[in-house]
């Protein structure tokens, strides 16, 4: 409205929530597993697909030679542009991918998977922690409670080896976590 006009000529702000309009995916990926190229791919499709899209990417710290969270928002292009947010917030993300099954647990930590929106993609294969590396003896955590904290705190739960699959098709695990995604049908895109 003019700022002019006196206040009973002025008409309301229209006020429209599209939050639900945007699709929130996270990465969570282990240096050198293409958690980028993944990245790029995802933006790819939707940009394909008449979507808007912006991704970012979070440096982690080297625990596991360089955790990364790659993230992305993507909303249907209406000639308008839509406002993304730079990084994922708690309770507010509709799709987390992760490429190593205690980077799924980080993820949970940070509350990232909530059990009304968040479709959890995790490969359950691990890779040691540098705190794991260094105790004299056994010191690999027990993951049968991250695979349980999957299946209660996420909407949907899909959890396997993918870098086994990777492996025997001579891939790399981006690919398998991107096919994983594709399976999933949880983005508006056809399989093509």
């Amino acid at each position: 409205y003019w700022v002019s006009a006196p206040p009973e000529r002025r008409a309301p702000l229209a006020v429209m929530d599209t939050t639900a309009a945007i699709i929130k995916l996270a990465v969570f990926a282990v240096g050198g597993q293409g958690g980028g190229v993944l990245s790029n791919w995802i933006v790819g499709v939707a940009e394909r697909n008449g979507y808007r899209v912006q991704a970012t990417s979070i440096a982690g710290v080297a625990q596991r030679t360089g955790a990364t969270v790659y993230y992305i928002e993507m909303a249907v292009d209406t000639g308008r542009p839509p406002v993304f947010a730079l990084a994922p917030s708690a309770g507010d993300v509709d799709i987390l991918l992760a490429a190593e099954m205690m980077e799924s647990g980080r993820a949970m930590v940070r509350g990232l998977v909530s059990p009304e929106r968040t479709t959890l993609i995790t490969s359950t294969h691990r890779i040691l922690a540098m705190s794991e590396k260094t105790v004299p003896g056994n010191g690999i955590a027990d993951g049968a409670p991250v695979l349980a904290a999957g299946r209660a705190r996420a909407r949907r739960y899909i959890a396997f080896d993918m870098e086994q699959i990777a492996v025997a098709a001579g891939s790399v695990i981006s690919a398998s976590l991107f096919g994983a995604l594709a399976a999933s049908a949880v983005l508006p895109f056809s399989r093509e």
